[in-house]
Order: structure tokens, then C-alpha cells, then sequence
């Protein structure tokens, strides 16, 4: 039987550069500027802390246990979730990663919360359709959800020019993650089946994948990756790691841009936490 998660690890440590850029195309309101000229992308009001809507969603799918990965100086987001609201239906912890490492090394950072459970990973500057968090929790393994492009170009608040460089899943006939395709070239994308499936830091882990973001070495970019991890995970340790094909869009918080884009999408949605 299928052990169904209730632990989630949000990254929420990124540096916030694009969202700190300033940009006159983008009218933010007093309070928004103000957030965005700390780059934690998290705590954007659109109503309330866009944190909170992916907390929520997390809360509706059967989710009950949460960390937070953070810088050693996020003290405003330990401020909201420790002193000015009290979740009813989530418990908030909360990793430290020291340094500005990449992905890897923060899910490693969260080895001590989620121990020998398995756990979803998600972005905090992401709202994930209910649908990819339900069924991920429901997997019995390890699982991916990849999100259909066709239905991010027609649903998400992402341009199309920012889609095209997403990461690509590559499948294997049994509907297993063969390797994750960072900006795949024309070449490359033509060459796979349809539909084609992005990656967007969704997915369940369990202990393997802290013994990958130990093994590898840093990337190109000086990092040490997540997707770099799952193919370790993959091709050294030898664990399958299912997908789960999701039709539906995502929200994306990078840019002062996105913050009007997506205020519309979540009006109207019930927080509860």
C-alpha cells in the first residue's frame, strides 16, 4: 500500500534578483514595492503573502507538516509564520541554508525534518495545481509530476519565450523519468514524442535523494543541482522515479511582471491555513 505523505519542503531561500529589479512596466502598489525590494519572493501581497496561497493548497491536499528552507537572515519570513499567524491546519518548521548553494543542497538541508519519510519538494515561488500535489502524495516511490507545455502556454502567467528554456522530462515507455533536459536545443525538443513535459521542482523523495545531493559535484553554473541529483538518484543508485503527467497549469512569482499576471488567477481563492 501507497505510504501518503504529509510532509512538504518549500525552497524558499533564492536570492530574489529579478524580483528586486525594478521595472516601470510593472505598477506595484506600496507594499508589494517594498517586498520586492527584499527579493523574498514568498511574502508578495496579492491579498496576502503568496506564500500563503501555495500553504493552503498544500493544506487542501492532505499535507500537514511543512519546512521552510531559508537563508540565515529570512527573519520576516520567521516573523510572519512563528509570531503573526497561527496555521490550524499545517505545522511550519524551518532549514537553514547557510549558503547559496543551488537546489541540492537545499533539500539537503532538510534531511533532518523529513528523516526516513518520504516528502514533496516544491518552490515557494510557485502555485501548483491541486491536481500535482493530491497525486503525488497518493505515489507509492519515488514520482515527478512534469506539466504538459500545451496546457502552461494556455493557462500559466509565463511567457511563451520563458517556457521554451524550461527544463524537458525525457520518458521512458513504462512512464518512468529517464533524465531531465536542461534547455533542450530545437534539435532535441523536435525529437521527442508529444506531448512534450516541463519540469518544475515537483516531486516525491524519499532518503535516496539525500545520499545523491551529497554525491555530486557542482554544475556548469558553479551549483550543485537538483536535477543533477535525480539523475544520480536515477542512473547511480538505481531507483526508478515515476512520473506523473499533469495537464494543468503552474503560477510562477519571478519578476515584478508576474506579480500583476498573477494576481488576477488567484483572486478568489480561499486561504485557509
Amino acid at each position: 500500500m501507497p505510504q501518503w505523505m504529509d510532509k512538504a519542503v518549500i525552497l524558499a531561500r533564492g536570492l530574489g534578483t529579478r524580483m528586486k529589479r525594478a521595472d516601470a512596466h510593472a505598477p506595484l502598489d506600496d507594499r508589494q514595492q517594498a517586498v520586492a525590494e527584499t527579493g523574498v519572493k514568498a511574502l508578495i501581497p496579492i491579498g496576502r503573502p503568496f506564500l500563503d496561497y501555495v500553504l493552503s493548497s498544500l493544506a487542501d491536499a492532505g499535507y500537514r507538516r511543512v519546512c521552510l528552507v531559508v537563508a540565515p537572515d529570512h527573519d520576516a519570513l520567521r516573523n510572519y509564520y512563528e509570531k503573526q499567524v497561527r496555521p490550524q491546519r499545517l505545522s511550519i518548521e524551518f532549514a537553514v541554508q547557510e549558503h547559496a548553494r543551488g537546489t541540492a543542497d537545499a533539500v539537503a538541508a532538510a534531511e533532518p525534518f523529513a528523516a526516513d519519510d518520504p516528502f514533496l519538494v516544491i518552490n515557494s515561488d510557485n502555485y501548483y495545481p491541486a491536481e500535482a500535489l493530491d497525486r503525488l502524495r497518493r505515489e507509492d516511490g519515488l514520482a515527478t509530476a512534469l506539466f504538459e507545455r500545451e496546457s502552461m502556454l494556455a493557462g500559466s502567467n509565463i511567457p511563451a519565450e520563458r517556457i521554451r528554456d524550461f527544463a524537458v522530462g525525457r520518458i521512458d515507455q513504462e512512464g518512468y523519468l529517464q533524465e531531465i533536459l536542461e534547455k533542450p536545443d530545437e534539435a532535441t525538443l523536435a525529437a521527442l514524442p508529444r506531448p512534450i513535459w516541463l519540469s518544475m521542482n515537483c516531486a516525491r523523495f524519499g532518503p535516496p535523494i539525500f545520499q545523491a545531493c551529497r554525491a555530486i559535484g557542482p554544475s556548469r553554473r558553479g551549483e550543485l543541482e537538483l536535477p543533477d541529483a535525480v539523475q544520480y538518484t536515477i542512473d547511480r543508485l538505481g531507483h526508478r522515479i515515476r512520473v506523473v503527467g499533469v495537464r494543468a497549469p503552474v503560477l510562477d512569482l519571478t519578476s515584478r511582471r508576474d506579480v500583476v499576471a498573477v494576481a488576477p488567477k488567484l483572486a478568489g481563492i480561499e486561504v485557509r491555513l
